[in-house]
């Protein structure tokens, strides 16, 4: 069955508050000891990079998804239904797909991960950047005790400075991004993650029987 918005706003182990925190609890929690050998210095704030997008930019559908790292529902939205999206619309050129973080945060990673994604993309591209928000959802339950040895070896395996991007994930220089980010969710009305909007219209699911419903209506419109 497909899950509804009311689904993804249960708890992640019992009741949960409707609202900003939505499916995912806050929290905390997260190692300090960046892998061996990684000595990047004071990384410089990062203020803005572009939107992590794919398909072209003049598609006539826009799909927008709201996502924390470390939330079980962005982890299933990003394995089951997200690759469905890719094939079917973005990889034919359809529509255009856009990342943006909104951390709850379910645990410190919720916002170390943004960063540590951030800076992947900064060094590289937005399919790498893709590539590697795919690595973190698989690896979710790893980043509470492993969490910089994690992002340290998915961007080695991307051809990116894997020391550069615990680095980021520690010290946070792109935690504005983020929080520019977080805060243009707020001001659309995000409930909770995964939030997804097509051409601006908030949907009731993260299903994707919803989302491939409300793709279509738009294309054929």
């Amino acid at each position: 069955m497909e899950p509804t918005r009311r689904s993804y706003l249960a708890a992640l182990s019992g009741a949960v508050a409707l609202g900003s925190t939505a499916g995912c609890l806050g929290g905390s929690g997260g190692n300090s000891a960046l892998p061996d050998g990684c000595d990047v210095g004071t990384l410089d704030s990062v203020s803005s990079l572009p939107r992590p997008a794919l398909g072209p930019s003049d598609a006539s559908v826009t799909v927008d998804v709201f996502e924390d790292f470390t939330c079980p529902h962005c982890q299933t939205f990003t394995q089951s239904v997200y690759p469905k999206i890719k094939s079917n619309y973005v990889d034919p050129g359809e529509i255009r797909y856009r990342f943006f973080d909104f951390p709850i945060p379910v645990s410190d990673w919720s916002w170390f991960a943004a960063s540590a994604a951030r800076a992947v993309q900064d060094r590289s591209d937005a399919e790498t950047f893709f590539a590697f928000a795919k690595g973190v959802y698989e690896n979710q339950d790893r980043l509470a005790d492993e969490g910089y040895q994690v992002v340290h070896d998915l961007a080695d395996d991307l051809g990116v400075d894997g020391c550069a991007v615990a680095g980021a994930a520690n010290q946070e220089p792109y935690r504005p991004v983020v929080e520019s980010d977080r805060e243009l969710g707020r001001e659309r009305g995000v409930p909770g993650t995964p939030a997804v909007y097509v051409d601006g219209e908030l949907l009731d699911t993260y299903g994707w029987d919803g989302i491939q419903s409300a793709i279509d209506s738009r294309l054929d419109g």
